[in-house]
């Protein structure tokens, strides 16, 4: 007989394993229960709150007996706030569970078995690593909040300064409030899609100590210029004021128009030996220290002689790219082609390469797999590498398609989710390429998310 599992329900579990999304994992009989905030080695006290066919969701109200691997967190914030799922988890654990994570996920969706995976590589300080900021505004029991949202909901967790934010950027977060204190500037609700202050922006140089502060408006008139430059005079490390407008309904954060009210309409960052121009909009790694351990790999991976034609096919504003151009600079005619669909992050890859000096590396504006199709026809092409750095959703399956007909020696795939990564490797490996290496990075200490190089040889 089957003990039925009803909403509202009370039990005492032992969580066994985590969730891909750092949900803890128990078993009531044979009835599966996810539980956020469980860590594997806990006994907690639960309440149902949904019920499916075979598996439910609960609460977390009592632990009862504590994992080893449970820590407290730094930020009071972090149970109830959507930033960080996994500060309650001691941070070796943090890196078995991702390790864990890419293994499963290319065992089980990409068939790869006795897979040898490199162990990720860690932060020595995994806290204040993230350079850009990108907070929701809220107006709630007559208080301005500024924050991330909780967990599946739009509710904004006020967040009057972050962690795993850079310091300087917890600076702007202050001043921001006070000029929404001193001014009583309109803030947006979402549902009646009304107020002016929509999101905060702030991005911030890692090695060139230079901010951008971007506000998010909901309108085209903005009358507090002079009180907002005034609120940064005493910050000489704001570069760029800016501010974007995003009029249109939905959850993107900005607008395609922006407006500089003060200084430079971009800043920069020093990053594995190049300088880099970023704008509002540009897509910039969040983790610098990071970073430069991933581009490492990729360029370990590639064993470049110099001598390489090199397609980059997701190539944002130029890093990877760039990076890896500054390394064909031989005797030798090494080349770079980068194709990105975004035509402003091109602009900036092309301004990126000048800065640099770097003539070895050409951008092309477009979708990769009509892009790269096209140019693999013309007569002198060629592609000894091909650098994958695709969105979230992976790679179209055409560009795949293309990959294994063009038949690059080597294909090194950078991946933030371990499950379309799998996927997708999975298709290349079937019949032309050997997975030769894999390496995760920590990209985003105290989240579920892991970054993972990952290398292709032609079979």
């Amino acid at each position: 007989m089957f003990l039925e599992i009803t909403k509202n329900q009370y039990f005492t579990i032992n969580i066994i394993d985590f969730g891909t999304k750092g949900e803890g994992i128990g078993k009531i009989d044979t009835f599966t229960v996810f539980i956020n905030g469980g860590v594997p080695g806990d006994k907690l006290e639960i309440k149902i709150i949904k019920v499916k066919k075979n598996y439910g969701f609960a609460k977390l109200i009592k632990i009862i007996k504590p994992s080893p691997d449970r820590v407290v967190p730094k930020c009071e914030l972090s149970p109830k706030c959507g930033g960080c799922q996994l500060q309650h988890l001691d941070y070796s654990a943090q890196l078995r569970f991702k390790e864990k994570k890419i293994k499963d996920n290319l065992t089980r969706i990409g068939g790869f078995q006795d897979l040898a995976i490199n162990p990720i590589l860690d932060m020595s300080e995994p806290y204040h690593y993230r350079n850009k900021a990108q907070f929701a505004v809220d107006y709630k029991d007559q208080q301005f909040q500024t924050g991330l949202y909780t967990l599946r909901s739009h509710e904004v967790v006020d967040t009057p300064s972050c962690l795993i934010m850079h310091p300087l950027i917890n600076q702007v977060i202050k001043r921001i409030r006070d000029f929404v204190a001193q001014t009583q500037i309109s803030i947006y609700d979402e549902k009646k899609q009304t107020g002016l202050f929509r999101y905060l922006v702030v991005r911030v140089g890692f090695n060139t100590q230079e901010l951008m502060v971007c506000l998010v408006l909901n309108s085209l008139e903005f009358t507090y210029d002079q009180e907002l430059i005034a609120v940064f005079k005493d910050l000489p490390q704001v570069q760029s004021l800016v501010l974007n407008y995003n009029l249109a309904s939905g959850n993107n954060v900005l607008g395609t128009t922006s407006k500089v009210l003060q200084g430079s309409p971009y800043i920069q960052e020093h990053m594995a030996g190049l300088k880099f121009k970023i704008s509002p909009l540009s897509f910039f790694q969040v983790n610098p220290v990071q970073v430069e351990k991933l581009y490492q790999k990729v360029l370990d991976f590639a064993e470049l002689d110099g001598s390489e034609t090199v397609w980059d096919l997701y190539c944002g504003i130029g890093t990877i790219a760039l990076y890896l151009a500054a390394h064909l600079v031989t005797p030798s005619s090494g080349k770079v082609y980068g194709i990105e669909i975004v035509p402003d992050a091109i602009k900036d890859a092309q301004e990126n390469a000048k800065l640099n000096k770097i003539k070895n590396a050409h951008f092309l504006v477009g979708k990769a797999e009509e892009i790269f199709l096209q140019e693999s026809q013309k007569k002198d092409f060629q592609a000894d590498l091909v650098v994958l750095n695709p969105p979230r959703k992976g790679c179209e399956k055409v560009l795949l398609e293309v990959l294994t007909k063009v038949k690059p020696r080597k294909i090194i795939y950078v991946s933030c989710d371990p499950a379309t990564l799998a996927r997708d490797l999975k298709i290349l490996c079937q019949d032309y390429y050997t997975l030769t290496h894999v390496q995760p990075v920590d990209m985003f200490p105290q989240t579920v998310h892991v970054e993972t190089v990952a290398c292709l040889t032609l079979v």
